[in-house]
């Protein structure tokens, strides 16, 4: 079922992120050199775009270490759409949030971590009686590194033929909006934390502009 609704949402953000606007924000997510190159560019051009903040994440789940690098941007929407292309080019995530997201929703929170994560994540929201709408919805098509550091404990002519067949590991990246209400803010923060995954109340990110 819930496959089923981010997909719909997944299909309606397409049309309802790409509306003019003078300013939007814009979440982007992949592995560390993409998100460089996409400060690279937004500190280039510094008088269009504002680096709200920036993430590198690193997740150990039993045996596996998972890192993954996220930014938040604001700023022209033209060059916000230049920005999302060098994430999309790259395989990665990006989810666009126009001004009336922020207008007619009090209680954004956006959501980053590996798919698998999240999918558990928005499973137990689900089954929680935590009211909560799921807006927009993006992945990763390019993986994100990992490594599996029980190779460590193995003799290196072991190491150096199956370090390379884990780091090929297939792990994405997702990224969600969602909005729910005031008193269920810090039970979302709790499941997020519980999974493993980033979340920012959206109204924290504005007081940092």
């Amino acid at each position: 079922m819930i496959e089923n609704k981010i997909k719909t949402l997944r299909q309606a953000a397409k049309v309802s992120t790409v509306q003019d606007s003078d300013k939007i924000w814009c979440v982007i997510a992949g592995n560390e050199e993409m998100v460089n190159n996409v400060a690279y560019e937004a500190i280039l051009n510094k008088d269009r775009v504002k680096i709200l903040f920036r993430e590198h994440i690193t997740s150990r789940e039993s045996f596996v270490t998972k890192k993954y690098d996220f930014i938040m941007l604001y700023g022209e929407t033209s060059k916000i759409r230049d920005l999302s292309l060098i994430s999309k080019e790259s395989g990665g995530a990006y989810l666009k949030i126009a001004p009336y997201y922020v207008e007619d929703e009090s209680n954004l929170m956006l959501v980053v971590g590996p798919e698998d994560n999240i999918k558990k994540f928005l499973g137990d929201v689900e089954k929680s009686t935590i009211n909560a709408s799921f807006l927009l919805e993006d992945k990763t098509t390019g993986f994100i590194e990992s490594d599996v550091y029980i190779t460590g404990w193995l003799p290196r002519f072991v190491r150096d033929i199956t370090d390379p067949l884990f780091k090929m590991a297939d792990v994405a990246l997702s990224t969600v909006l969602i909005s729910t209400e005031e008193e269920h803010i810090e039970k979302i923060k709790e499941i997020a934390k519980s999974n493993k995954i980033f979340v920012i109340r959206f109204k924290d990110i504005l007081k940092e502009e």
